[in-house]
């Protein structure tokens, strides 16, 4: 394994071949591969098996922690605190506390999934090793891209370059970090 390799990367006209190429790089065996496209194809996060459970998690708690945060710190400040009757209602009368409860979970939640996002996304990032790939900026354009790392468990260089090619890119080329 070369140190300075980030992987290889193979450039398609269609977004029927990628997902082709997708399908058949995931049945191969291959795990630790991405897709770069100019407009979302149907069917990709499928193809290459995306399913993240991570951040739904994060927001979940989050909005629980923000959920009773909100009514420990109403409680706290309406019964033990600052007890205050007002109109002979009881100290804990939990229907006053329901819109600041409700707030500060959408606020918990909101903050987690935006931060857990850019966490999770690896942002910011300023660079990127597939940049440096010759005619990516085509991603952008009409062009789709399949890169393989070099950090998958069945990376070989030139097993990998051989696959690639018997998928029918019209380019195949190395990515350096």
């Amino acid at each position: 394994m070369n140190g300075n390799l980030y992987g290889l990367v193979a450039e398609f006209d269609d977004p029927h071949e990628i997902l082709h190429a997708a399908l058949a790089a995931r049945a191969a065996g291959y795990r630790r591969m991405e897709t770069y496209t100019p407009f979302p194809v149907h069917g990709m996060p499928e193809a290459l098996e995306f399913d993240d459970w991570r951040l739904p998690w994060l927001i979940f708690i989050a909005g629980i922690t923000g959920g009773f945060t909100g009514l420990a710190l109403q409680t706290y400040v309406s019964v033990l605190e600052y007890p205050w009757n007002v109109g002979g209602k009881p100290f804990f009368s939990w229907p006053q506390f329901i819109p600041i409860t409700f707030e500060l979970t959408i606020l918990f939640a909101s903050g987690a999934c935006v931060i857990g996002m850019l966490g999770l996304n690896g942002l910011p990032r300023l660079h990127h090793p597939i940049f440096n790939t010759p005619r990516f900026d085509r991603a952008s354009q009409d062009r789709f891209f399949l890169c393989i790392e070099e950090r998958d468990g069945m990376f070989d260089r030139e097993r990998t370059a051989e696959f690639l090619r018997n998928l029918g890119p019209q380019y195949v080329s190395e990515v350096e970090k």
